[in-house]
């Protein structure tokens, strides 16, 4: 999958907003604005922390994935098919990048079992150019998208 040309993918309209706090960074809790999220924020232990509790690449990991499968079965829909069964799992892994901070890339793993591996592939394709997080990633981190 390649990218094209930049796209303004920027939305014209505000349909809803989420808020979340921090307190404490990576050694705290994060909380929403509604109260739906309340959770202990922890360092992994890859990363020099105890790992009781969630962290923001976890989070970005639930976000992604939720997010894209919902565009799949958007996409499916309204191509006629129906993706009961699909799954959509996301890896994000964080490391040092060459400007002394330091970066992501995520690797996006979509089950589609009951198609067949062209028309998984139109389908995922689809999906990558209105799924908002790949949009707000294109070009900003390296995005992998497994077909399997």
């Amino acid at each position: 999958m390649t990218d094209g040309p930049a796209v303004d993918t920027r939305p014209t309209k505000i349909m809803f907003v989420a808020e979340a706090t921090a307190h404490g960074g990576r050694e705290g809790y994060v909380t929403s604005q509604d109260g739906q999220l309340d959770l202990k924020v922890a360092m992994p232990p890859q990363l020099g922390g105890d790992g009781n509790g969630t962290n923001p690449e976890q989070l970005f990991a639930a976000g992604y994935s939720s997010c894209f499968h919902n565009a799949l079965i958007l996409v499916g829909n309204r191509e006629g098919y129906d993706l009961t069964g699909s799954t959509v799992s996301a890896k994000v892994g964080i490391g040092p990048n060459k400007q002394r901070g330091y970066g992501l890339a995520v690797a996006l793993s979509v089950s589609l079992p009951v198609v067949d591996p062209d028309l998984a592939t139109r389908l995922v394709d689809a999906a990558h150019e209105i799924c908002p997080y790949s949009n707000a990633t294109r070009g900003n981190i390296d995005v992998t998208i497994l077909l399997g």
